[in-house]
């Protein structure tokens, strides 16, 4: 990546990752062969990221949605994620990368459990860099699930309802260590965010390209990072250089 002394590297990226099946039936293919080439494009941005200096990067990978599609591509997605666990947890491993989740990981089979299972115990040591999977994984579900979290512990006593504010139900998300993105990239040029980290991207910057994820590689991302680097976060305050309001 070419950088210059004022290049602002984010310290959380968030990546929807758009486009599989369009990739596979614009090249004839099954659906299925444009996940295994995103599952490429997912090795490529890990390292592009690290190599970059971003700290955190969070990948949708299965929503909760995502349930619905027809059952042999569910099967094969389950196929492609135990694969990419198996093949890459010793690269995880050797480049200081922790793996985590975020989602209702117990709708997934015992196979794939007990892989993630191993390999978040493989990896919980390193602290150069964090892979967040988001699996089975809704915005709102997460909030849902932190308020009736909050709500039992009202109701047993252990905190007030004048306590619980924007923090306290920061908290009580799935990983509330994580700082919130900086950068959501939504590869396949849809102007959504899906249900994703919607408590987390309030006030993170959206870049959306039409490039769909199995063409998605460190190129890319180069683009991304450079286009948030020219960007003036202002959290709804004042753009000091035009003195103009922003929300």
């Amino acid at each position: 990546m070419t950088e210059t002394a004022t290049t602002k590297i984010p310290t959380h990226i968030a990546i929807i990752m758009d486009g599989n099946g369009r990739w596979a039936q614009r090249c004839g293919l099954p659906r299925l062969r444009g996940h295994e080439e995103g599952a490429r494009s997912v090795r490529a941005v890990v390292k592009a990221c690290r190599d970059a200096g971003v700290k955190y990067l969070t990948l949708y990978a299965f929503s909760v949605e995502n349930w619905v599609r027809p059952k042999v591509e569910i099967a094969g997605l389950m196929r492609l994620l135990r694969r990419f666990l198996r093949s890459r947890e010793r690269e995880l491993r050797d480049n200081k990368v922790r793996l985590r989740v975020m989602g209702r990981v117990e709708d997934f089979p015992a196979e794939v459990r007990e892989e993630l299972a191993r390999v978040i115990k493989a990896t919980e040591s390193r602290d150069s860099g964090h892979l967040i999977l988001a699996l089975s994984y809704g915005g709102r579900a997460e909030i849902a699930r932190a308020a009736r979290e909050i709500a039992r512990r009202v109701q047993a006593g252990e905190i007030a309802p004048a306590q619980v504010d924007e923090n306290m139900v920061a908290r009580h998300l799935y990983l509330p260590d994580v700082p919130d993105p900086d950068l959501l990239i939504r590869t396949g040029g849809e102007m959504r965010i899906s249900n994703f980290l919607l408590w987390q991207v309030s006030y993170t910057e959206l870049y959306v390209t039409p490039v769909l994820w199995p063409d998605f590689r460190e190129k890319e991302l180069h683009e991304a990072i450079a286009e948030y680097g020219r960007r003036q976060r202002r959290f709804g305050g004042i753009d000091p250089a035009r003195g103009t309001e922003s929300r």
